[in-house]
């Protein structure tokens, strides 16, 4: 099989649970940078990542990295690639990307000469004048950052947040990545009770449910890979097969409670899709007034900002209602995603510890109660 430089693109905050995650799969060469974190391996690797991973949005195959200031810095040094060991003569392979804080600042223009030099280093290859690119498709992807361009082939065509079971959802959701970053960093295995009082659409208790289970979140969905004729297709059977012989069983409190019942049917069907109904309870309750009991317990949850839902002077009142029923319990842990500035203040408790992370585009603190 041959061995590819690999690299999983993330929300900045989350390169080092994944990197974990990549060193608990044995895979090799595992390093971080900003938003990114690199591996090495071959088409087996491919699929174990695009299978397993939790919290990364996708997997790319990188192609190439170097610097360029012009544009014709870049088209030569994108010819030179060596593109025909993936993509055959007749397969579609279009460009997008983006650039930052870089000379070469026009995402329309770097992306036509990125297509231009592909084609021509293709056409000395397969001495063809026309590609008709009427097979499968090779999704380029690049990446100009301080004028350090990075050109990718992406393995895993939508992103990997998208495990199948949410295809109605409402208001504000978070993604499924997020929702197991945040499930990870709480060290929640399946042991204690598992507590979302804001579950909306179900998705953290979902992903906790998931992770309880060690089921991997891609088992049920495909990849753009799979369809590659440059591609070893039976390693795909091989990862699902070692991924499902990997699944724990045991009994779990799993609950998601919403004040909205809205919410809470579209909860109950995500975990019907994502097979996990039967570890998940959901229940109409007000997060203000919670009272449940536990002798070791973990709250994972994600309340509105007053960014998009809610105007901010409500997110407060919701914020110190919860704090005060948080503060009458006991043995519960607290992990809580907001991105309001004065959310200790109004929360009523300063944070055991705090983690800077990014919801989409808003950014947020992890708050951490031990």
């Amino acid at each position: 099989m041959n061995k590819y430089d690999l690299c999983v693109p993330c929300l900045l905050g989350l390169e080092g649970p994944i990197a974990d995650e990549l060193k608990r799969m044995k895979l090799e060469g595992v390093r971080s940078e900003n938003g990114r974190v690199y591996f090495s391996g071959d088409d087996f690797a491919i699929a174990k990542a695009n299978t397993c991973l939790r919290i990364g949005e996708r997997v790319l195959i990188e192609l190439g990295r170097f610097e360029a200031r012009t544009f014709d810095e870049l088209f030569e040094k994108t010819k030179a690639l060596p593109w025909e060991k993936l993509i055959p003569a007749d397969a579609a392979f279009p460009v997008k990307g983006y650039s930052l804080n870089s000379k070469l600042f026009s995402v329309s223009d770097c992306q036509k000469i990125i297509k231009k030099a592909i084609v021509e280093h293709l056409k000395g290859v397969y001495r063809l004048e026309w590609f008709p690119e009427n097979r499968e498709t090779y999704q380029i992807q690049f990446s100009i950052m301080k004028d350090m361009v990075s050109l990718c082939i992406d393995t895993s065509g939508e992103g990997l947040h998208k495990r199948g079971y949410r295809p109605a959802h409402n208001a504000a959701p978070l993604k499924e990545t997020m929702a197991a970053a945040m499930v990870t960093l709480s060290r929640y295995r399946g042991r204690e009770d598992f507590c979302d009082p804001f579950c909306g659409s179900g998705t953290i208790p979902i992903e906790a449910a998931l992770i309880a289970k060690n089921r991997a979140p891609g088992l049920n969905r495909s990849f753009s890979a799979m369809n590659w004729r440059s591609f070893d297709q039976s390693v795909w059977n091989e990862v699902r097969e070692e991924a499902r012989s990997r699944e724990f069983s045991g009994d779990y409190r799993i609950v998601g409670s919403d004040i909205d019942p809205n919410a809470l049917a579209i909860a109950r069907e995500n975990a019907e899709r994502a097979g996990v109904a039967d570890i998940v309870r959901f229940e109409k309750a007000d997060a203000t007034k919670f009272e449940r009991k536990t002798e070791n317990g973990i709250i994972v949850t994600n309340p509105p900002y007053g960014e998009r839902i809610m105007e901010k002077q409500e997110a407060e009142m919701l914020y110190r209602g919860f704090g005060e029923a948080w503060r009458a319990t006991e043995n519960w842990k607290l992990y809580l995603l907001s991105s309001h500035t004065e959310f200790e203040r109004t929360f009523g408790k300063t944070a055991d510890k705090k983690r800077k992370l990014y919801n989409g585009m808003i950014k947020c603190d992890l708050f951490m109660y031990f």
